[in-house]
């Protein structure tokens, strides 16, 4: 009997996807099958297909996302009877694994009502619940999950076995009556998990299990127990995240609608708010002026806000990682216990495991950007650029911080999860795991290996050790080209496409001249680059202890400047002279144009934590929202804005620090000295930017690497190109979180014309 096959691409399975399928095929009449295997979804089906085609792209699930409809024709040797969702086939994947996504509207009023799964904390279904978190091999069914030791009760397997239900092969089906539970332990003892909200109302502190993790949580508003979180977990500064109803948010954050519908993703990511309305103890986040803020996702979130809400109503929760000072996050029962003892009053608890840990991811509506590419967005897959056809499969892996790991395949690039600095033991440990998870979940078997150029970087080692014990070929990638391509991969930038100026604003990468870049611009494609411009090099003095303490950057720069007598009034308790010994020797003071060293510079100059950061770019953090107030309120971007002086290639520092100098000694406020600095960085990259496009060399601008996380930096920087094509990081980090991906796509490059 004639035919079709229909094969599905995409994100595709974990999300109701053969359940809709039957349910088109119903309302049509159509007899035939459709089953998951490694590359999506495949349908079968007798006769003509009635629009079928069509509607899988039109009505696809909410959590769906559908790369490819791909039709063909076919011969049954027997027609087939009905319509049938029959057994995955098939081991590997060359398909999307679906991430977490947040409770849909349905399920919360399942909880919220009458039924059986009222106030049961792990309802879900095919759209929504936890999905890769919970995911140990593929291909998704309830048996490779953490879910795999909870047998089904006849009731909800009534629902996972009925194509009409939404539940129907909802892998972490549960109820109370056979699914996982939660309980509150206080003192080494079991108590109802309803006490929580009494813990919090008193002031405690709460590690609570989430999806991809622990967290601390405590009562936002109360700054004793701010105060108290910030010295037991020994967190100084750096800025908390923040969970509660929109409403609640509302009140203490402007929220407009991207932001809104950002917050209400199915991702559920942390969204930065700038503050607004109702002030929240200035301990939540230092210096900062927005803070995270992040919906209820799971279940237990929203129960554990309705706890806490009772007489409370509106006020939000703390909701920071826990985990012990560097290390990444707690995901287990008996680690919780062990590691966050002496943080927390209570734990709530359940016995479902946690796969792998994930953070939660942190997004900007304004500009569009990613900051932490983890919870809710990833496993995801990036369809290469044209002219990437043929590309052989390739494992890229990234920097020292911010690691992560990508891996090409098929036409698609697979950028994994944040994964931290690559220093702590801990999070080397989930390198290593995430490495051999990512293989074998999607059956990849790279030919080639791709990594940074700094031979000392963890992730470069552990590159080359693979190459060479597997006979891969290694390709070595300059930090900063490796950023300039994520940007032009990320915007779909052909192969064939031309040269890119490349604004690449970061801490630290190592140089082809063997010193320390950071503030370049370069001009390149996938292939290769030139070096086009570059901040003044200076040394940083004491190699990494640079990057912790501000005054250093401040004392060479001022020192270079001729302004070595406003240093020594700026940080008069520093050890000035052993510094200077050293940058004039060169002893452990390599040369570096870091633009994120600069940051550390001018807000060392302005009092900003100078002699030491609590966390890693608390000083330009700070910095930024100094600039922003003065923005806000009527100062001009345009005028006063320092200036570099070009020498050749260099954008010189001198002249820029002595107007400055002046500046603090004519009392101009440290907020308009921020913003003429921020003006001043644009500006004067846009400038040489712009001469690459008006001399034909360069089609479009790129900008990116860590600054430009800086939301202020990037508007400025884009105001000043407005009128040419620019490229931007929107859906990937501009930080060392898309390097990896980066380092593929040049790797691939390079095999093709091979």
């Amino acid at each position: 009997m004639q035919g079709f096959e229909i094969r599905v691409r995409g994100q595709v399975q974990g999300v109701g996807f053969r359940p809709f399928i039957w349910r088109l095929a119903q309302e049509r009449g159509l007899a035939g099958h459709v089953l998951n295997d490694p590359e999506g979804v495949l349908i079968r089906v007798a006769g003509a297909l009635d629009g079928l085609a069509e509607a899988i792209s039109d009505e696809a699930p909410p959590l769906a996302r559908v790369d490819a409809v791909e039709v063909s024709e076919l011969v049954f040797d027997t027609a087939p009877e009905g319509f049938a969702i029959v057994a995955s086939q098939g081991a590997g994947a060359e398909t999307r694994v679906t991430p977490d996504a947040a409770t849909c509207p349905d399920c919360l009023a399942e909880i919220r009502g009458d039924g059986r799964r009222r106030h049961y904390a792990f309802t879900n279904c095919t759209h929504c619940g936890p999905r890769f978190t919970i995911l140990r091999a593929l291909p998704y069914d309830r048996a490779q999950t953490t879910m795999a030791p909870f047998e089904m009760c006849p009731a909800c397997r009534a629902e996972y076995q009925n194509p009409a239900d939404r539940r129907f092969h909802a892998q972490p089906i549960a109820c109370p009556e056979c699914g996982p539970r939660v309980w509150l332990e206080m003192g080494g003892e079991e108590r109802p998990a309803e006490e929580v909200g009494a813990v919090l109302q008193d002031g405690g502190i709460v590690a609570v299990k989430g999806l991809g993790g622990f967290h601390l949580a405590c009562d936002a508003s109360n700054a004793e127990a701010v105060a108290l979180l910030r010295e037991r977990k020994r967190r100084p500064a750096k800025p908390f995240a923040l969970m509660g109803e929109i409403e609640t948010i509302r009140r203490y954050a402007q929220v407009s609608e991207a932001e809104a519908e950002l917050l209400r993703d199915p991702a559920a990511p942390i969204v930065l708010l700038q503050k607004a309305g109702e002030a929240l103890p200035e301990a939540v986040a230092p210096g900062q002026d927005s803070l995270g803020w992040m919906l209820p996702y799971t279940p237990l979130h929203h129960l554990l806000l309705r706890e806490w809400a009772r007489g409370e109503e509106g006020r939000p929760l703390v909701m920071t990682s826990g985990n012990l000072s560097g290390e990444p996050q707690v995901i287990g029962n008996g680690e919780a216990r062990e590691k966050l003892a002496g943080f927390v009053d209570a734990f709530l608890m359940h016995d479902r495991e946690i796969a792998r840990r994930l953070d939660d991811s942190v997004v900007r509506a304004d500009p569009p950007m990613v900051l932490r590419r983890a919870r809710g967005q990833v496993p995801g897959t990036l369809p290469l650029p044209e002219g990437f056809e043929g590309a052989p499969q390739v494992a890229g892996y990234g920097g020292q911080m911010k690691a992560a790991i990508c891996l090409i395949k098929n036409g698609q690039a697979l950028l994994g999860h944040h994964l931290g600095e690559l220093d702590e033991a801990l999070t080397w440990e989930a390198f290593e795991q995430a490495d051999a998870d990512y293989a074998a979940l999607f059956d990849h078997r790279p030919e080639v290996v791709a990594v940074d150029l700094h031979p000392d970087f963890r992730a470069s080692r552990h590159g080359a050790e693979r190459a060479a014990r597997d006979g891969l070929r290694l390709v070595e990638v300059q930090h900063h080209h490796a950023h300039l391509a994520a940007c032009m991969a990320e915007n779909g930038w052909p192969l064939e496409g031309g040269k890119v100026a490349g604004i690449v604003l970061d801490g630290l990468g190592l140089g082809l001249d063997g010193t320390v870049w950071g503030g370049e611009l370069l001009l390149g494609d996938y292939l290769g680059f030139a070096r086009r411009g570059w901040l003044e090099p200076a040394p940083l003095i004491g190699g990494d202890r640079a990057q912790a303490e501000p005054w250093r950057n401040a004392l060479v720069r001022l020192d270079a400047a001729g302004l070595a007598g406003l240093a020594d009034s700026l940080f008069p308790e520093a050890p000035r002279d052993l510094a200077r010994q050293a940058a004039a020797k060169g002893i452990n003071a390599p040369l570096s144009s870091s633009a994120g060293r600069l940051f550390d510079a001018v807000a060392a100059c302005l009092g900003i934590c100078p002699m030491r950061q609590s966390y890693e770019g608390e000083a330009a953090m700070r910095l930024e929202a100094l600039a922003a107030h003065a923005l806000a309120h009527g100062e001009s971007a345009e005028a006063g804005a320092y200036a570099f002086s070009d020498a050749g290639d260099v954008l010189e520092t001198g002249p820029f620090f002595q107007a400055l100098a002046a500046d603090l000694a004519a009392g101009v406020a440290p907020e308009a000295v921020a913003l003429r600095f921020h003006a001043a960085l644009a500006q004067g990259f846009a400038r040489r930017a712009r001469s690459l496009i008006e001399s034909g060399e360069a089609k479009a601008v790129a900008l990116t690497g860590g600054v430009y996380q800086n939301a202020l930096l990037h508007r400025l920087t884009c105001a000043a190109l407005l009128d040419l094509p620019v490229l931007r990081h929107r859906t990937l980090p501009a930080n060392d979180g898309s390097l990896a991906l980066g380092q593929a796509v040049i790797a691939a490059a390079q095999s093709e014309r091979d």
